[in-house]
């Protein structure tokens, strides 16, 4: 099972890794990332593989929008299969 994690928000140092050491810590691998910055603004894109992950997908959820919130970026946590419904024409 995998899901998509996006980060935006204001750029600092150590957006990635923070979010990335949340993800190791309870088993979520990361398969790719892509992150850019413009104009300040940090945006990333991550595809995570969450079959390996130690706590409930909600926990997981929370556990990252609080993380993001005390980052002061915007993390959203979506499953594949959501996220493939929401862009499936």
């Amino acid at each position: 099972m995998n899901a998509v994690i996006t980060v935006l928000g204001k750029d600092n140092v150590g957006i990635l890794a923070k979010v990335s050491a949340e993800c190791a810590g309870v088993g979520v691998n990361i398969i790719e990332v892509t992150q850019s910055v413009l104009q300040g603004m940090f945006a990333m894109i991550m595809f995570v593989d969450i079959s390996g992950c130690t706590v409930p997908f909600a926990q997981l959820v929370d556990t990252l929008t609080e993380k993001g919130e005390r980052m002061g970026v915007k993390v959203h946590v979506m499953h594949e299969d959501i996220f493939n419904a929401m862009h499936k024409i």
